[in-house]
């Protein structure tokens, strides 16, 4: 596994990183989350998933285990958009007005898969030599072979067709890292989850980044106003991130308001 953590003596962490993500496409960063953080979003993700499985009505459903906005849910999911080591890398690809374009949990049932077991990107948009989205798998648990590891193709993110299965696990890798690591990737890396053999849950979330003049595949800000998200403590970074500074405005007085009161007001890039 390629790591920005330990670049050659004469390389800076931020220089390593870059440089691995443009030769592979995937970076894997150990050490992101603290253990006390794990155990608290693990905990709280476990309630997520029950949460949307009562309101969706059912469990055996392609999508089962995956929440899907993890923003509605606060808590230490909304925590996670101030750490610092899991934002920079984000912005060393994509600037720092990237923001979310999902932000969604990538969990395994026990004895089982779902969608994300089939090869697939999570940006169809392919742009030759330029990055539109960064996707990041944060794992809850250790990822290992028996319960489900990530597969990904090295370098795979220019290819425009899908590998057949022969060719993908013929030559992909797996994601084995322990809980609180990070796996950064250039969001055409084809991948697939693995099945989860084990008799416990696999759990992680994945952020995917996106440039801040592109749409949100969820309109988080409008979501979280809709559900009654409080947001009066959030740091401005972390609502600069979920795109509140990214807003079309939708009246004049939205348009013509002080600068700091804008809805759009940050830099483009």
């Amino acid at each position: 596994m390629q790591s920005a953590l330990n670049p050659p003596a004469d390389e800076a962490p931020r220089d390593a990183f870059v440089r691995a993500f443009a030769q592979r496409g995937v970076v894997v960063v150990p050490d992101v989350l603290s253990a006390d953080f794990v155990a608290r979003a693990r905990a709280e993700l476990a309630v997520a998933i029950d949460s949307e499985a009562r309101a969706l009505g059912r469990r055996n459903h392609p999508d089962y285990a995956m929440v899907l906005s993890c923003a509605l849910h606060g808590g230490a999911f909304l925590e996670l958009l101030t750490n610092e080591r899991l934002l920079a890398p984000f912005e060393w690809i994509l600037g720092e007005g990237c923001i979310a374009y999902a932000y969604q949990s990538s969990s395994m049932p026990p004895s089982g898969s779902n969608y994300a077991s089939r090869i697939h990107i999570d940006c169809p948009r392919l742009v030759p030599g330029w990055v539109s989205n960064v996707g990041a798998t944060i794992l809850l648990d250790d990822f290992t072979a028996q319960n489900g590891a990530t597969w990904f193709l090295p370098a795979s993110f220019e290819r425009a067709d899908a590998p057949a299965e022969s060719e993908f696990y013929g030559s992909a890798e797996r994601l084995i890292a322990p809980a609180g690591s990070v796996m950064f990737f250039h969001a055409r890396t084809w991948h697939a989850g693995g099945r989860n053999d084990s008799e416990s849950w696999r759990h992680a979330l994945t952020i995917n980044m996106c440039r801040s003049f592109m749409k949100q595949r969820i309109d988080l800000p409008r979501a979280m106003t809709a559900a009654k998200i409080d947001i009066s403590g959030i740091p401005s970074r972390a609502l600069q991130k979920l795109g509140f500074h990214a807003q079309p405005p939708a009246s004049y007085e939205e348009y013509y308001a002080p600068p700091e009161q804008r809805t759009y007001r940050q830099r483009a890039e």
